[in-house]
């Protein structure tokens, strides 16, 4: 990433290292969804060769766009543009999933990722249950602290609060649309979905 991006910090950034890490060895098409002002984009191109980003956002896509790099930046709706089914190594998602219906786009991100390859999200859901206290307050705690010695960085994309779907059910839909998926629920007011697809 360049310096400027190494300096930023928020909620979502915190947790881009754990999407970088589940880059599949041999990857050469990369998409990331809802790829905003494409932070976490550039940080794909240091390892896969292709990468593109989509983003319904106009003030992010043209931020982007800004950068010298070789990316590919669309501006449009990732549930309608027409990729070619099972054409990426790796598709990416950072709090994008709740803008849209998450089943829908959970699906859609199946079926544009090739058999091996790895789909990787961090998103946004909504505490319910009144366990869930004692995990929310030591996010507060936790963000507050970060928040001290790195600052924060607000992105320029659109807002959508609170998030329609709970942490237990993007639980129960990535287990039923992604079998075998690995779902972790972070402190950080994030959940992560890691999917490897199964070779046909």
């Amino acid at each position: 990433m360049t310096v400027r991006d190494g300096k930023r910090w928020n909620h979502n950034i915190h947790y881009h290292p754990r999407i970088l890490r589940a880059i599949p060895d041999g990857a050469r098409r990369a998409l990331d969804v809802g790829c905003g002002e494409g932070m976490l984009a550039r940080g794909l191109r240091l390892t896969v060769p292709h990468v593109t980003g989509i983003d319904l956002d106009a003030t992010g896509i043209g931020l982007a766009r800004e950068h010298r790099d070789d990316i590919d930046y669309i501006l449009g709706d990732f549930l309608t543009h027409p990729f070619e089914p099972a054409s990426f190594d790796v598709i990416a998602s950072v709090a994008t999933l709740h803008h849209m219906d998450a089943a829908t786009g959970l699906a859609r991100m199946r079926d544009l990722l090739r058999p091996g390859g790895v789909l990787a999200v961090v998103g946004l859901a909504r505490s319910v249950m009144p366990g869930d206290l004692p995990r929310d307050l030591a996010g507060v705690v936790a963000g507050t602290l970060h928040r001290a010695v790195k600052g924060h960085w607000e992105r320029p994309s659109p807002t959508v609060w609170p998030p329609p779907v709970t942490y237990s059910q993007m639980r129960s839909l990535a287990a039923e649309i992604l079998p075998g998926s690995r779902y972790t629920r972070h402190l950080l007011f994030r959940y992560s979905v890691i999917w490897r697809k199964p070779q046909e």
